[in-house]
């Protein structure tokens, strides 16, 4: 069952969110105890604030729903590839097609300009219909270095049931939250008083 999200349903930041945009990206449909579901980016006003929050997109972008589902699906197609990376199984091809497709939807280079009062600079430019593009390839390309980088081998999923975000693993940690890893040791006292008592 989903739910609006309120301050206190959403996880803080997992583990490695705050150097890997797309760790968090992933991250924003969240599996809850009880069978409940947060989407951050369910409906058009809450992707915009996601945007917003994450420097891809000015307050007024005004997001659609279609722009919206196509970020949806780029984050699936991310958590396929993130999860074929952490079991370490060759990826689905459509994923990979969706990541590259996603890369070459914006130019990388920044442009020179020129100002009459300060001179020459460079910007990126991003007309408004351009938006949606540019996270898209945002993303992308920080998914792609994620996972071909350094901290490659750190991504893992939460081991809290039914928690289903990543997150980059600090030594023995293998939960995304505080909560996350109560949960975990609570079940697995638990575990241990019923196996006891069956003994």
């Amino acid at each position: 069952m989903s739910e609006t999200p309120t301050a206190g349903s959403v996880p803080p930041p997992a583990p490695g969110a705050e150097d890997h945009l797309a760790l968090d990206f992933v991250n924003s449909a969240v599996a809850l105890p009880g069978g409940h579901f947060i989407d951050l980016l369910g409906t058009p006003a809450a992707t915009n604030r996601w945007l917003t929050g994450h420097g891809l997109a000015p307050d007024d972008a005004g997001v659609q729903e279609m722009c919206a589902a196509q970020l949806r699906s780029l984050r699936e197609h991310l958590r396929v590839l993130f999860a074929a990376r952490v079991a370490r199984v060759p990826a689905l091809p459509a994923a990979l097609s969706a990541v590259n497709d996603a890369l070459s939807r914006a130019p990388t280079a920044a442009l020179l300009y020129w100002d009459e009062r300060n001179g020459p600079y460079r910007a990126t430019p991003c007309p408004t219909n351009e938006i949606l593009d540019r996270a898209l390839a945002t993303l992308a390309a920080d998914a792609a270095d994620l996972l071909t980088g350094p901290d490659a081998d750190r991504l893992t999923g939460c081991d809290s049931a039914p928690c289903n975000r990543y997150l980059l693993r600090h030594g023995r940690r293998h939960w995304c939250s505080t909560r996350c890893g109560d949960r975990a040791r609570a079940a697995r006292a638990y575990a241990r008083r019923t196996q006891a008592k069956a003994d």
